[in-house]
């Protein structure tokens, strides 16, 4: 019953991140009033998937800076050690995790990692689970934004089984996904 909940409320979640996502187009960003796009911030709940008995949860914002983006939040339910972290090409929640479809790369780049000048727009590295399974997320990036091509509302967030070893191609060789989540816009 309480799964059945969840993927009403992932069904619920789609049809509003892509309604958002089909209202972000850098033709036409929403206006507020100061004249720029009014979202500010995102957010992601994640939701295990069912095929791998995963029970990897957490809540990951997305923060309009300055600079670009800040991430951040808390995951739980890992294994101890590090583990894929990449916006995916479709916000959609499946029981694999694979609808979500592959890394977010509109620039179609190569798979690298968080850092590298040249990548996934959706290759944020790997995150690192402490013994009791819990990894915290705060990072900042130059590439997500909330308008034009790398627009990421709408679009999939997902934990991986394995780490992301930053150079396999096309995707990091980071195995399972473990955790689905749609990003979101969230009150700022």
């Amino acid at each position: 019953m309480a799964q059945n909940k969840w993927i009403a409320a992932l069904g619920v979640g789609s049809v509003v991140g892509l309604l958002a996502l089909g209202m972000q187009t850098e033709a036409a960003p929403q206006q507020g009033h100061g004249g720029g796009n009014m979202v500010s911030k995102a957010e992601a709940q994640l939701i295990p998937t069912t095929k791998t008995d995963s029970k990897v949860k957490g809540t990951i914002y997305f923060e309009k800076t300055s600079k670009g983006m800040h991430v951040h939040g808390e995951i739980t339910g890992l294994t101890p050690g590090e583990h894929g972290f990449h916006v995916h090409e479709f916000g959609i929640w499946s029981p694999d995790g694979m609808s979500s479809g592959g890394h977010f790369n509109p620039t179609k780049a190569a798979h690298s990692s968080h850092d590298s000048p040249k990548r996934h727009v959706g290759d944020l590295g790997n995150v690192k689970a402490d013994d009791r399974g819990k990894a915290m997320v705060d990072l900042d990036d130059d590439e997500l934004s909330f308008e034009g091509a790398n627009c990421i509302l709408g679009r999939g967030l997902v934990v991986h089984e394995k780490a992301d070893d930053l150079k396999s191609q096309p995707a990091g060789n980071a195995g399972g996904r473990l955790a689905v989540a749609i990003i979101g816009v969230a009150r700022p």
